[in-house]
């Protein structure tokens, strides 16, 4: 299959764009409307116009699609209820799955083509909403038969129909406040990042307590997705000042607060801040970029069937010392962190060895080969874990380039724990 990250064309005018030079002639901001709070979606009359009353005046044909999976059931009746007090019909489509296959998108968009709603509200995890994404784009555009082709220059014309809102139930991804969708080519066994201006949803609705039900192993692997974004972000050529400010933030509040919501999964004060530290993690890295930690961990976590969050998270402290050669931004990670030195050299050590007493605390392994993944599967699925890495549109916008002779190193150097030395 064709995707649209092979065109090297393409790639080199993406690549380009997160340039200083121009950047500075125009750099643009993106958020959605973002609502947080537990009354976020209130259940009755409010004081001030809600979301419902807001997002009621938007949708004339007030007609709901929900995308959802079956495990937030409870959740999805109250986003119902809210809905239909407002005067919305409302319909449920519970199939989604983690790791979206392109299929399972298609099928969401059929869906969607029978109900031709206004209203297109992605209710749980990264998948749901990824899915939701993708959907809405064939929605909309019923012209497009291969979504993988879809490049981030290409106008979609999205909103003709219908409006985004998304509501997540875990605290990680962002993909509630960024403009990328990541969907499963099942044949292939690999991960296809589908990017547009166009995708960054309407609406963001930020309610702690729809995460609160995370059981621990699923917090940890969300916190690190959020806290890989979060760090991406810092080191990222695309960086800037806006994207910096909320990077570092959101690090300091998933360092004080994911060990407390791993431990204590009810502790409202530790989902509320997670929850927030997400979002902002996902603001600064859509706007400022990704880099290793993703390109890494999407192939990591697809041919070894490894948890996004845990793929792109252990990797953070080697892509540190990778990126190391070139900058010098990891410095302000270690300012945020409050780590203290004398050279650049110990403040990497200390940062590296501060991300590594977090896993411990929220038992996360830092090797591929405490991941439980075997000397002989490692090799038998090398060649196809370096391409794929290499292949990915994550690492365009990693301040140090990459060959795939360096890949196949630094896979290597990961399974066994060695410090990134080249």
């Amino acid at each position: 299959m064709s995707y649209w990250f092979l065109d090297s064309q393409l790639k080199a005018l993406v690549a380009l764009g997160g340039a200083s030079s121009i950047r500075r002639l125009s750099t643009t901001f993106a958020t959605p409307r973002i609502i947080i709070g537990a009354n976020a979606l209130p259940e009755g009359p409010s004081l001030i116009p809600g979301f419902p009353e807001i997002v009621s005046t938007l949708c004339p044909k007030k007609r709901a699609f929900i995308v959802t999976d079956k495990y937030v059931e409870s959740i999805v009746n109250r986003v119902c209820k809210a809905m239909e007090r407002v005067g919305f019909s409302v319909e449920i489509w519970d199939k989604a799955v983690p790791e979206p296959p392109i299929e399972t998108a298609e099928d969401c968009a059929e869906a969607m083509k029978k109900f031709e709603p206004d209203l297109i509200m992605a209710v749980g995890g990264g998948s749901s909403i990824d899915c939701a994404k993708a959907a809405w784009i064939l929605y909309e555009r019923p012209d497009i038969i291969n979504i993988t082709t879809v490049s981030p220059l290409m106008p979609l014309g999205l909103r003709k129909k219908a409006i985004l809102v998304a509501i997540p139930t875990t605290s990680g991804t962002g993909s509630e406040c960024t403009s990328i969708c990541v969907v499963t080519d099942v044949k292939a066994m690999r991960k296809i990042s589908i990017v547009s201006r166009e995708l960054l949803p309407d609406f963001a609705l930020l309610i702690p307590t729809f995460a609160a039900s995370m059981p621990p192993k699923l917090t940890a692997g969300t916190g690190l997705d959020a806290l890989a974004h979060a760090s991406d972000a810092v080191i990222s050529r695309s960086s800037n000042d806006i994207t910096d400010a909320l990077a570092l933030r959101s690090i300091q509040l998933i360092f004080k607060y994911l060990p407390r919501a791993y431990q204590n999964p009810r502790d409202p004060e530790a989902r509320y801040r997670m929850h927030i530290a997400a979002s902002m993690a996902g603001i600064a890295f859509n706007n400022g970029g990704v880099g290793l930690t993703h390109s890494l961990g999407h192939s990591l976590g697809k041919v070894f069937s490894v948890h996004h969050g845990v793929a792109v998270g252990i990797v953070i402290p080697y892509v540190f010392q990778y990126c190391s050669k070139v900058t010098d931004k990891y410095l302000e990670i270690c300012k945020a962190l409050d780590i203290k030195a004398e050279t650049k050299e110990e403040y990497l050590t200390k940062l590296v060895e501060r991300f590594r007493s977090l896993f411990r605390e929220i038992d996360v392994p830092m090797t591929l080969k405490d991941l439980g993944i075997s000397k002989e599967d490692f090799e038998k699925n090398f060649q196809r874990l370096v391409l794929y890495a290499y292949e990915d549109p994550s690492s365009f916008q990693n301040p140090r380039p990459i060959t795939m002779e360096e890949y196949e190193k630094f896979f290597r150097y990961t399974y066994e724990g060695k410090d990134v030395d080249f």
